[in-house]
């Protein structure tokens, strides 16, 4: 049977919560969801019950083999979606993510691989997040968080978190996209504000705690 969509979005938050391999809470997934956690506690045991979710007592919830690969298919929906609204139908990155959402519950898999084909089978979305493959494959490269780079690093930046329509528009305008390179300039002690020195602009650009942990970069040799 098909999977609801409310079902289809708890796997990909929890695939997302636990990319780094750490379970997923609770918590993190009211928030991410806007659910009360008593929705959450609920759909957490029916999903374990069909062997989509593990859960940790006190620890939080992790995908089983069979919840993963279904998030994933999930996930290369609305990645192949996206990539196919900017690339051939000229919507701008920071205006695809709701349509990507609404979409990819009932984007048939057949539709999903023909754009796929019309593409040239991209290998990540117009963000720079992965897309799996049709077989469930998925590049598994960790990179950090802007927020965890330091002082003096020189970054690549590799993806950046779509959600935040109004940030990505931001982000656009000064030039912080997938590919753009910089050093760190300072880390803010307090509030934990980056200062990033785009290659590109010669610009400084100031990235809030909360936006820079949705970026991800890779450091380069010096």
């Amino acid at each position: 049977m098909p999977l609801s969509r409310s079902v289809e979005d708890y796997l990909k938050a929890v695939y997302s919560l636990s990319e780094r391999g750490e379970a997923a809470g609770t918590s993190e997934l009211a928030r991410v969801l806007d659910v009360q956690p008593a929705s959450v506690t609920g759909m957490i045991k029916r999903l374990a019950e069909e062997d989509l979710l593990e859960h940790e007592p006190y620890r939080g919830v992790r995908l089983t083999a069979k919840g993963e690969r279904e998030a994933l298919r999930v996930l290369r929906r609305h990645r192949i979606l996206e990539t196919y609204l900017v690339e051939r139908l000229s919507f701008t990155w920071d205006d695809v993510h709701a349509e990507a959402e609404r979409l990819e519950h009932t984007a048939s898999e057949t539709l999903i691989d023909r754009m796929a084909e019309a593409l040239g089978d991209p290998a990540t979305d117009p963000h720079g997040s992965p897309i799996p493959t049709r077989t469930g494959e998925i590049d598994a490269t960790e990179y950090l968080h802007l927020a965890e780079a330091p002082v003096g690093a020189r970054l690549v930046v590799r993806s950046v978190a779509d959600e935040d329509s109004t940030r990505l528009r931001y982000f656009a305008s000064v030039g912080l996209v997938p590919g753009a390179k910089g050093v760190v300039e300072s880390v803010g002690s307090s509030d934990g504000t980056v200062v990033l020195r785009l290659k590109t602009s010669a610009q400084s650009v100031l990235v809030g705690r909360t936006a820079a942990r949705r970026i991800r970069v890779q450091q380069e040799e010096p």
